[in-house]
């Protein structure tokens, strides 16, 4: 059963999403609070798992990798063993960095991450395609990003 927040816990979310490094104190005059109550939150918070972790946003450009693809895997097989086979493959790619399940035409939906095409392409031949009990790559070049905002809608719950 879903947490119930007060508005103050999703000030405290939404803040958080939104600036990353806000300091405790800046943060609980944000959320209308003293910091020590607000430390307790953000740490009852992160105990639930509500909040899973920190992190910065990085520029992919600026450190060389300048293409973005999802890929739309489809298996030949659909045995629990080999889904969860080939979940636990896609976990040891760098290059991939998220990884869903799908339902409909597609298996597996992967955003993979590359310094080039022919980057993408060498990971493609070398080790997608040639994982066991993959049938099928749909490659989808992304040329150019208008929105990627992380997290959750906070801003859309009632009680915020």
């Amino acid at each position: 059963m879903a947490h119930k927040f007060d508005k103050i816990d999703l000030k405290i979310l939404s803040d958080l999403q939104q600036h990353g490094r806000l300091t405790n104190v800046e943060l609980a005059r944000r959320a209308g609070i003293s910091a020590p109550p607000c430390l307790r939150r953000v740490r009852s918070l992160e105990t639930m798992g509500t909040i899973r972790g920190y992190h910065a946003q990085v520029n992919p450009t600026s450190l060389g990798f300048t293409v973005t693809i999802y890929a739309k895997v489809s298996l030949e097989s659909h045995s629990d063993i080999d889904l969860k086979e080939f979940e636990e493959r896609v976990k040891s790619w760098p290059l991939v960095r998220e990884c869903h399940m799908l339902t409909g035409d597609a298996d597996f939906l992967l955003k993979v991450v590359a310094e080039n095409w022919d980057s993408y392409q060498e990971f493609l031949t070398s080790i997608l395609t040639k994982t066991e009990h993959v049938k099928n790559v749909k490659s989808e070049l992304v040329l150019r990003s208008v929105k990627d905002v992380p997290g959750v809608p906070v801003e859309t719950i009632a009680a915020f």
